[in-house]
């Protein structure tokens, strides 16, 4: 398969992948290409860029969460429409999730796609040393092809004469661009990151803008030559394999999806698992609405950032009252991070003031001052929840800056977290009857019984009402369950 493509990579976090690939697609785009765009990782706040610049939605690449067949699979499926697929990095190049080996690392999708890389370098009070630099990064492993170098904060044509004979003399690597140090590239961001697109405001207008502030430097037809010279995927059978089957159910499990400023944090690719198996997604806003979409079978509330808007979530009562009587009703509710968040009794903000929410789980979330979990986590639940069979595991990640406090010490705890850096295993999130909410962030793609699980559940709650014409019966959904090998 002929997939053009291209990886800008950094050689550290904080070097200006983001806002560069995005002008890069930006450009790519404004000249009458059509752009896939990926990014390495976990992240959701960088693709929702990538999306803007392309007008496509961005998909991730994280081969921590996913096997490498399903990495493959997913990225041929999405990229063979696309005249360019452009893939940002994580961290640096080689940066993964562990010391001796490359799982997780933008260097390990780069292998796998057979992928050619553009390594941005910060010359910064660098001149000849630029070379040592980048020659390590092109022997650490050959198996890596880095096609091109992209120099950010040059100082002046002085400085990019030195930087770029020398890296072209030792590496032999040719440079395809350069950016001031002057640029005005800087992207608004806070505690978790660059402010999600969602939020609106100037961001869509300074994203067209991008291109135009690299133009100078940066040679975008070479980089186009560099990802159409790319050589041709052949794709194994396991590749190109069907490997989730078509719903045999032909009934659609209606599920309302919390998507606005203050949700939205979801894989591309995760919620076409959903839509594969049989939900009906059915976007609606807890912000703005006032009750939750009709005849549902169930809701999904991803992350984002419920304490940005914890006011308005609060002074929304209609909105509140809704949930909080679907989840008392026995409907499926899916919840992580920010959604954990919303749906407990209390936000304590910043400042230790308190916001009441929808109160479906029994505590206070505690905005604190640093990071209280970062980083990958394998979750084993602790008992049937309506994704997981007890002791059943997946693979997710946490980024939080608050703590959940329980009101009870008797509390129903959802997981058992092993946390991928230490080692440390902790209690996490809540799990009753139909309540599922954590700081689980999960790719269902990674998991697709979940998604089943989660859809037979909501399904299963649409025909107990049927069945009981109103008169609600009480029981947990999960006792459908514990005998189905699902």
């Amino acid at each position: 398969m002929k997939i053009p493509r291209i990886m800008i990579a950094g050689t550290h976090s904080g070097v200006g992948k983001t806002t560069i690939t995005t002008a890069i697609m930006a450009a790519f785009t404004a000249g009458g290409r059509r752009v896939q765009p990926y990014k390495v990782g976990p992240d959701y706040i960088d693709p929702s860029y990538h999306t803007i610049a392309t007008g496509n939605p961005c998909r991730n690449l994280d081969s921590w969460m996913l096997s490498d067949e399903t990495v493959a699979r997913l990225f041929l499926h999405s990229a063979q429409n696309a005249d360019v697929s452009v893939i940002e990095g994580v961290m640096g190049l080689f940066d993964g999730s562990q010391a001796a080996g490359d799982r997780g690392s933008s260097a390990q999708i780069a292998k796998l796609l057979n992928c050619p890389v553009i390594l941005i370098v910060d010359v910064k009070s660098m001149a000849r040393s630029a070379a040592a630099m980048v020659s390590g990064f092109v022997n650490f492993d050959p198996d890596v092809k880095i096609a091109g170098v992209i120099f950010n904060r040059i100082g002046s044509e002085r400085h990019l004469d030195l930087v770029r004979e020398a890296v072209e003399l030792y590496c032999r690597v040719p440079v395809v661009g350069y950016i001031r140090k002057n640029a005005k590239l800087e992207m608004p961001s806070r505690h978790l990151g660059l402010v999600p697109t969602v939020e609106g405001g100037d961001l869509p207008a300074k994203i067209s803008g991008l291109a135009d502030e690299i133009r100078e430097g940066v040679d975008f037809n070479k980089i186009l030559q560099i990802a159409d010279a790319a050589v041709d995927i052949v794709p194994s059978g396991a590749y190109l394999s069907a490997g989730k089957k078509e719903s045999t159910n032909n009934q659609k499990a209606r599920i309302g999806l919390a998507r606005d400023e203050a949700f939205s944090f979801y894989y591309q690719d995760g919620l076409e698992e959903l839509a594969h198996q049989g939900a009906e997604l059915v976007p609606f806003s807890p912000l703005h609405d006032t009750q939750i979409p009709p005849d549902l079978d169930g809701i999904y509330i991803g992350g984002g950032f419920p304490e940005i808007f914890i006011r308005e979530l609060a002074d929304n009562q209609g909105m509140l009252n809704a949930l909080q009587s679907a989840g008392a009703q026995g409907m499926p509710i899916l919840a992580e991070c920010g959604g954990l968040m919303y749906l407990s009794r209390v936000i304590v903000d910043f400042n230790g003031r308190d916001y009441g929410m929808v109160g479906l789980v029994p505590g206070r979330c505690m905005m604190e001052k640093s990071l209280v979990g970062m980083g990958y986590i394998e979750a084993e639940a602790l008992d049937h929840n309506v994704i997981l069979k007890a002791g059943q595991k997946l693979k997710g990640h946490e980024f939080h800056y608050s703590r959940l406090v329980p009101d009870d010490p008797d509390f129903s705890y959802a997981f058992r977290l092993t946390r991928n850096k230490s080692g440390e295993t902790v209690l996490d999130g809540y799990a009753r009857e139909n309540i599922l909410a954590s700081y689980l962030h999960l790719h269902f793609a990674a998991d697709p019984r979940a998604a089943g699980r989660f859809i037979d559940c909501c399904r299963a709650y649409r025909d107990s009402l049927k069945e009981n014409a109103g008169n609600i019966a009480q029981r947990s959904c999960n006792q459908n369950f514990k005998t189905r090998n699902l």
